[in-house]
């Protein structure tokens, strides 16, 4: 029987982070982890560095070169034909994905922290047993601390099953060796919008099947109806309040049937992306041994604080409460090590930003404008377009705009929605202004260095008070 001062179930970007920031912290500290990699070794990193994540964003950032190349470096005086391959392009995306998990296991090895391959699940409380793929018992650990970091799975719905072959998930998604010509998406989300811009650009006939009659509905609606429109200028074919009532596959092809308006409607595609979403990651686990609830949707039940009630157990990330993102996850996983060592951190669940990965990219913070006129706010907004942005126009991309949402009376910033380029990027200024407490007027009165995308978000905030200079 091994003893640990703290155990963390999981090594996705929720659990790592919380076993080196426990090691920090002066804990024994032990992560169990079952992920195996496409070769059949033990991996760190879970879903996010794994088939998330990291391989989605590789093959976004390698699609987006391929068309920049083909439709857009003419424009720069570029003149080039490319020529795609498939093959190299995944595996540049697996040497990526293999540098991060190996360089995981480094940090884990620096910061002394165990590693324990395979699966674990309770035996009670304090004790865990570990078994491996085959399902036989390798080791049994006792701890006075168990943080549960095991993330989420795709969800899938009766409709449409997934086989791997021709009806995929967003794994699948990510291991396609060559570009189907007809590609459906079921799922109009952050998920489903990135893995259809992916194959979009090297050359699928992408159709979007959403079942909300709204796109992007999460999101600003600013932001969501410019994104509508960008997206389908560039050719991805969304169709809102699209419910699929069944997919096929046979002969090397997926027939999906589906409803709008009431109306039957078929499409035949040669690939099936299902982009549902995702769900709790909690299977094996015995929680019902430990004593740990779960709520209505499969989510482990957590205060506040990451704790579950039940003696000196703990979760975090995608399989407790709250949004499913891994910068998030490891926030918990880091400010949960940290009260185990008896300090009173904090997460502002109201600044997480959240980032699609589409291009134009969409990044927004803090309230959106629908929803605070819901509350009954009084407030204001200014926004600037890229297009009168000298560093947009300078890089050719001058799509989209910034908007930033401030209280009417005390101008405190609400709200910042970007879309636009390199969006991921500039929301981190307006998350760190919300955490500040910073008003409009303070992003005003900052000096932006010239010319940049930043200004933007400059102006922006002059234009909630009617004072942009450049629009």
């Amino acid at each position: 029987m091994d003893n640990f001062d703290v155990l963390v179930i999981g090594g996705g970007p929720g659990g790592y982070v919380a076993a080196i920031r426990a090691a920090q912290l002066g804990f024994k500290t032990a992560c169990v982890e079952r992920w195996l990699d496409p070769a059949g070794k033990p991996a760190l990193g879970g879903t996010c560095l794994n088939v998330g994540c990291i391989p989605s964003k590789a093959l976004l950032d390698s699609s987006h070169h391929y068309e920049f190349i083909a439709k857009h470096a003419a424009a720069h005086g570029i003149t080039a034909s490319p020529e795609l391959d498939v093959a190299t392009m995944q595996a540049r995306k697996e040497k990526i994905v293999g540098t991060l998990t190996q360089g995981i296991a480094g940090l884990f090895k620096k910061n002394k922290v165990t590693w324990v391959q395979g699966s674990a699940k309770f035996a009670s409380p304090g004790e865990v047993v570990v078994s491996d793929a085959q399902g036989k018992e390798t080791q049994r650990i006792k701890a006075e601390h168990v943080i549960i970091a095991t993330g989420s799975v795709p969800a899938a719905i009766p409709p449409a099953p997934v086989d791997q072959d021709l009806i995929v998930d967003s794994t699948g998604a990510l291991a396609f060796t060559e570009v189907p010509k007809r590609l459906g998406v079921i799922g109009g989300g952050v998920i489903g919008l990135e893995l259809g811009s992916v194959w979009r650009r090297l050359g699928a006939e992408v159709t979007v099947l959403e079942a909300l009659p709204d796109f992007l509905a999460a999101a600003d609606q600013a932001v969501a109806k410019e994104a509508h429109k960008l997206l389908g200028r560039q050719g991805l074919d969304i169709r809102l309040g699209a419910r699929v009532t069944e997919a096929k596959a046979a002969r090397k092809q997926v027939t999906v049937s589906f409803e709008v308006d009431g109306q039957s409607e078929t499409l035949k595609f040669d690939k099936l992306i299902v982009a549902v979403g995702r769900k709790p990651n909690t299977e094996g686990l015995a929680l019902d041994v430990a004593g740990v609830g779960v709520d209505e949707r499969g989510f482990i039940s957590v205060d506040e604080r990451c704790h579950t009630g039940v003696g000196n157990i703990w979760a975090v990330g995608d399989c407790v409460r709250g949004p499913m993102l891994a910068h998030k996850a490891s926030e918990e996983g880091i400010a949960v090590a940290e009260r185990i060592a008896g300090q009173k951190p904090h997460v502002d669940f109201a600044h997480i930003p959240w980032v699609i990965y589409t291009w134009p990219e969409i990044a927004w913070a803090g309230a959106t404008e629908q929803a605070l006129k819901a509350e009954g706010r009084k407030i204001k907004s200014g926004s600037f377009p890229f297009m009168a942005s000298g560093r947009a126009r300078a890089m050719g991309d001058t799509d989209g705009f910034v908007k930033v949402i401030a209280d009417a009376e005390s101008d405190a910033v609400l709200g910042v929605h970007v879309i636009g380029p390199n969006a991921s990027e500039l929301i981190a200024e307006a998350v760190l202004a919300m955490e500040f407490g910073a008003s409009a007027e303070d992003i005003a009165r900052t000096v932006h260095a010239h010319p940049t995308l930043s200004e933007s978000m400059h102006e922006a905030a002059l234009a909630s008070d009617k004072r942009a200079i450049h629009f």
